[in-house]
C-alpha cells in the first residue's frame, strides 16, 4: 500500500514540476549476483609449474589393503608420501596399526585429534618424521602437501558424502603438487562420482599438456619448506619471556616495542613517512605510560669563535 502511495506522489510531484520524471520512468529490475553461479566460473587449470593433475587408476576392491601396502613401499623407497582415505574413524586407527605392523611409518588423522595436533601431525608429514597419513575428511580442501605423490582412496564406489564427486575431486587434488602425482581408487564398480572425476581430470591434463608442449614448460614439483614446529615457537616465546622477566622489564611490552618499531621502519623504507610518524609517536606514547626515560640523541657541542660574526672591512 505505501509503494502505492509513494508511486502516486511521485507522478503528482513531477506533474507538478516539483521532482524530476526519471523517478517515474521505473526500469525493471536486474539482479546482479556478486557470488558467481556456474555459468559465470572461470576456468583455472594451467599452474605456473607446468604440474598436471594427478592420472587416476581403478583396481579391484580384493586385496585392497596389500595393493595399498605394495603402492605405499614404492612411494616411501623413492622418499614421497603417501595420504589414504578410509571411511570410518576406527578403520583408519585399525588401518594405521597394521601398516605400522608391517614396519611403515604411518600415522592418522580424524576429527578426534584437537586443531594444534592436527598441525604437527601435517608438519610431521612434511619433515618426513612418518612417510603415511590416514585420515576420513579432513585430507581434502586446504592442505598444501608439496611432498605427496600418492592418494589412495579405499571403498571408493560406496557413493555417499565422503565419495561424492565434489569430496573425490578434492581429495584427489591433494595429490597435484607432485610431479609424479597418481590417484588410486579401489573400486569393484564405477559411481558417477567416479565416471565425474575422471572426465574432468582427463579433460584438465589434455589441456594442461597442451599449453606445456606449446610453451616448453617441463612439469616441476613444488617446492616450499617446512615450517617451524609450533611447540618450538611457543618454547622460544617462553624462554624469550623469562629472560625478559629476570632482567626486571615486561615481555608484552618489549614485545610491543619490537614490533612498533619494525613497522616503523619498513614504513621509513617504504617512503612512508607519513605513517611512520605516527607509528613514533604510538612508541613515545607507550614509553611514556610504562615510565620509560626517553633518551635524547647524542649531538655534537656547537662551538663559536669571537671572529665568527665579524664581517671583513672594505679597503
Amino acid at each position: 500500500m505505501r509503494l502505492a502511495c509513494d508511486r502516486t506522489t511521485t507522478h503528482n510531484n513531477a506533474s507538478q514540476r516539483l521532482a524530476l520524471l526519471s523517478p517515474t520512468d521505473e526500469p525493471p529490475e536486474k539482479f546482479d549476483a556478486h557470488t558467481p553461479g556456474a555459468p559465470l566460473v572461470v576456468e583455472q587449470i594451467i599452474r605456473p609449474t607446468g604440474l598436471l593433475d594427478p592420472k587416476i587408476t581403478i583396481k579391484p576392491l580384493k586385496n585392497q589393503i596389500d595393493e595399498t601396502i605394495e603402492l605405499c613401499r614404492q612411494r616411501v623407497e623413492k622418499g614421497e608420501r603417501v595420504l589414504i582415505t578410509t571411511l570410518t574413524k576406527r578403520t583408519a586407527e585399525d588401518l594405521s596399526d597394521y601398516l605400522r605392523d608391517v614396519g611403515l611409518k604411518v600415522r592418522y588423522l580424524h576429527s578426534d585429534i584437537d586443531a594444534i595436533e592436527r598441525v604437527e601431525i601435517l608438519r610431521g608429514l612434511r619433515a618426513a618424521d612418518f612417510d603415511i597419513l590416514v585420515g576420513i575428511n579432513l585430507l581434502r580442501e586446504g592442505l598444501d602437501l608439496p611432498e605427496v605423490s600418492l592418494v589412495c582412496i579405499l571403498d571408493a564406489d560406496k557413493e555417499g558424502f565422503l565419495r561424492s564427486q565434489t569430496s573425490l575431486i578434492q581429495t584427489a587434488g591433494r595429490a597435484a603438487r607432485h610431479v609424479n602425482g597418481e590417484v588410486v581408487l579401489f573400486a569393484d564398480q564405477v559411481t558417477q562420482s567416479m565416471e565425474a572425476l575422471m572426465s574432468i581430470s582427463d579433460y584438465r591434463r589434455a589441456k594442461q599438456m597442451e599449453y606445456n608442449e606449446k610453451h616448453g614448460i617441463t612439469p616441476q614439483t613444488v617446492r616450499r619448506a617446512v615450517q617451524e614446529s609450533l611447540h618450538t615457537i611457543l618454547r622460544g616465546r617462553e624462554i624469550a619471556a623469562s629472560v625478559v622477566r629476570e632482567a626486571g622489564g615486561d615481555f608484552n611490552l618489549t614485545e610491543l616495542l619490537r614490533e612498533l618499531e619494525g613497522e616503523m621502519q619498513q614504513a621509513s623504507a617504504n617512503l612512508e613517512f607519513e605513517r611512520a610518524a605516527l607509528l613514533r609517536d604510538q612508541i613515545m606514547e607507550v614509553k611514556s605510560g610504562a615510565g620509560i626515560s626517553k633518551i635524547e640523541p647524542k649531538r655534537r657541542p656547537v662551538k663559536y669563535t669571537r671572529n665568527a660574526g665579524r664581517r671583513r672591512s672594505r679597503v
